[in-house]
């Protein structure tokens, strides 16, 4: 890692008509660095073109397709035909469908699965969820149907039989050679929401040993855009709550294009993300292929919702990303009282925090999702299959909640003009505020952390992997602060096993933020120690805000090395 070549972004300036902006990709050096740490040689040289390439489109055309379909272009609901039959058909705008064509003909989701012709063998998560990010902070809204696509050709490539797995996962990975298959997965019902287990859409079997499905699920969201849908229901006989749901694949239509006994009741108009299309869909005998154990279709979805929450993270860090671009680009033009925001050390100090929690929380990231790499892969010894799930948790409360505040603090920046939507600021936040309900709210994820503890006592899992990794850590004044923040938490960790269930219920969110800053503050660490200079300077920024070191009148953090950070992390 310390011969990796440096290429400082370019401070962009508002382009002129016809210009293009730089490319989302090259100007992330925090990126490219995770990239080149964790991919081959050859596979990181592949990314480092492809993704090259993409985030120039995203930084342009795809960023302006954004913005017509959230201003002007959303999904539309067309009822019913001329002669007044129910065709439930969703209509979306051609730049939308460019977008859509464009993004998963990049493997986004195909490469996952399946070769990538230039290199001989199958990409891996960890290249998926970084086009994911740079995708992300242009349209964090189509990045949902990508995510429901990716956890609906998961389901299948694990746990389908031969028959269903060849029937639909070559379309679901497509890169243009066969039709596309865009996937979703439907879960909530009115009755149930978060209450998994309450479903109660039918599946009644057929002669033929398929089975026709019943109900209506609430809140679908890729409905009229799916080519094929994972969707939980209970058979005739089958036990109630979550035990008793089995996981189905239905496609949208039939072979002759008509709808598979499925029709949509109305789009859900939504505070942002309005790219995709979130419905309410009812099920009147839908024909439906049984996915894998029908005793096990609950732990099948909450494998897929690990996936999803992952993703989720992904697209927080994406409209992080852009919303301190954004702030730092304003900050750099803008004059104000006779100098340039950036002269003023408040405004240095917010986008360094900001800056500096970034950074933290990509490589803390794309940390995690090695794991996740591995668990997938079915190489995972139990105890990092709980560490994974209680990871993931963790990390998808944090990020959900920093996209919001990062994208408040983009508009603050930006002043009158952040709130106007001739910026993408007043987006931004719309789009964010929903990570933190989808995949689960704070309290269900609290929840998890709750079950992880009490099942498989995960918080001495937890412990016992900071420590590993903070024994191989020099001695320095960052490890002194980590390690005494650390022994707090750590006892606070053994109470809260300690407490009464609803006790821990209470303080779920607390604990659960207390992991993820240690774990994000021992990646800091690991990034000081690896690359020094900058990474540095980061590492301490963070620590301050984390753990509410700075006090009043302490030294502040220097112009020029402002800059430098700015200039080259």
């Amino acid at each position: 890692m310390a011969n990796y070549p440096k290429h400082p972004p370019v401070i962009e300036q508002k382009p002129q008509y016809g210009e293009r902006k730089e490319s989302f990709y090259t100007k992330d050096e925090s990126l490219r660095r995770i990239l080149y740490h964790y991919l081959p040689k050859d596979f990181y040289q592949y990314a480092e073109e492809r993704l090259k390439t993409y985030g120039e489109r995203c930084a342009n055309e795809i960023d302006e397709r954004a913005r017509f379909t959230d201003r002007e272009g959303e999904p539309q609901l067309l009822k019913y035909d001329a002669y007044g039959d129910d065709i439930s058909e969703v209509i979306v705008n051609e730049g939308y469908r460019q977008t859509v064509e464009e993004t998963y003909n990049e493997g986004i989701v195909g490469y996952v699965h399946k070769p990538i012709p230039e290199l001989g063998r199958k990409g891996n998560y960890t290249y998926s969820f970084a086009q994911g990010y740079v995708l992300s902070q242009a349209e964090p809204g189509f990045y949902c149907p990508v995510t429901l696509t990716k956890a609906t050709a998961y389901l299948l490539d694990h746990y389908a039989d031969e028959a269903v797995k060849n029937r639909f996962l070559p379309h679901v990975c497509s890169t243009g050679e066969v039709s596309l298959y865009e996937g979703a997965t439907f879960l909530t019902e009115r009755q149930g929401g978060s209450d998994v287990g309450a479903n109660e859409v039918v599946a009644i079997e057929q002669s033929d040993g398929t089975y026709s499905l019943y109900g209506e699920k609430y809140f679908a969201s890729n409905a009229g855009m799916c080519g094929v849908a994972m969707v939980l229901a209970r058979r005739e006989g089958a036990p109630t709550g979550s035990k008793g749901l089995t996981l189905f694949a239905v496609p949208w239509r039939n072979e002759d294009g008509t709808l598979n006994g499925i029709s949509i009741r109305r789009l859900k108009d939504k505070l942002g993300v309005k790219a995709v299309p979130s419905g309410e869909v009812e099920l009147h005998r839908a024909k439906a292929y049984v996915v894998g154990d029908p005793t096990r279709g609950f732990y099948y979805m909450m494998e897929a919702l690990n996936l999803s929450r992952v993703s989720n993270a992904v697209a927080s860090l994406g409209i992080m990303k852009r919303s301190l671009d954004e702030a730092f680009q304003y900050a750099t033009k803008r004059r104000a009282f006779g100098g340039y925001l950036t002269d003023y050390p408040m405004v240095r100090d917010t986008l360094l925090k900001m800056k500096a929690k970034l950074h933290v929380e990509l490589a803390a990231l794309f940390d995690m999702i090695q794991l996740y790499e591995k668990v997938t892969a079915g190489e995972g010894t139990p105890e990092e299959v709980v560490l994974n799930r209680l990871n993931i948790a963790t990390m998808k409360k944090e990020t959900a909640y920093e996209a919001i505040h990062f994208a408040h603090e983009a508009i603050e920046m930006l002043g009158g003009n952040g709130y106007i939507e001739d910026f993408v600021t007043p987006r931004l936040l719309r789009d964010a505020q929903v990570l933190s309900v989808w995949e689960g709210t704070a309290n269900i994820l609290g929840l998890e952390v709750v079950r992880l503890v009490n099942k498989y006592e995960a918080h001495q899992l937890f412990i016992e992997q900071m420590n590993a990794r903070l024994e191989k850590m020099a001695p320095s004044d960052q490890t002194s602060i980590v390690l005494q923040q650390w022994a707090s938490v750590q006892e606070a960790l053994h109470r809260f096993a300690d407490l009464t269930y609803e006790e821990q219920t209470f303080y779920s969110k607390q604990m659960s933020s207390d992991m993820n800053a240690i774990y994000e503050s021992v990646i800091a660490l690991e990034w000081a120690e690896r690359h020094g200079e900058e990474y540095e300077v980061l590492t301490n920024v963070y620590l301050e805000q984390t753990w509410q070191l700075r006090k009043i009148g302490q030294p502040i953090v220097q112009e020029e090395t402002f800059w430098n950070v700015f200039s080259n992390a």
